[in-house]
């Protein structure tokens, strides 16, 4: 039985420049784990041995090591990018890092977001109104 991809709806583009869009559509074109019955339809980048398991994440860290690609670097310093860009409490939340790693790194590197109130910014501070809404 030969599954359609274009059958299951998890299948969007992605915005990767090339070269690296032609290495991962051919990657993703021959992804391991994909014979079996239970994982042909499997919408993982990665897929596990396990029928709708992503690939364990201590396996392919440890895959990338073996080819060179140093994780643990990497992922440092991606953190550490995203704290030049946002603040520490916004980026520790969406990275599940505790408050007191994301300031310590953002002061590691210089951040300048060292004022930001965290906490439901959804709220109008008391007395303010949008522009706009008022009578101007």
């Amino acid at each position: 039985m030969h599954h359609d991809p274009t059958d299951t709806p998890l299948y969007y583009p992605s915005p990767v420049p090339e070269p690296a869009a032609s290495l991962l559509r051919d990657y993703i074109a021959d992804r391991d784990h994909m014979n079996t019955a239970t994982n042909q339809a499997s919408p993982w980048l990665f897929p596990g041995r396990r029928a709708g398991q992503p690939f364990r994440p201590d396996r392919l860290s440890a895959l990338l090591n073996e080819i060179g690609v140093p994780v643990a670097a990497a992922r440092g310093a991606a953190i550490r990018q995203q704290l030049l860009e946002m603040p520490a409490p916004v980026v520790g939340d969406a990275l599940g890092y505790h408050d007191n790693t994301t300031t310590r790194l953002r002061n590691e590197v210089g951040g300048t977001w060292s004022r930001y109130a965290s906490g439901d910014h959804a709220r109008s501070p008391a007395g303010w109104v949008p522009r706009g809404t008022g009578d101007s």
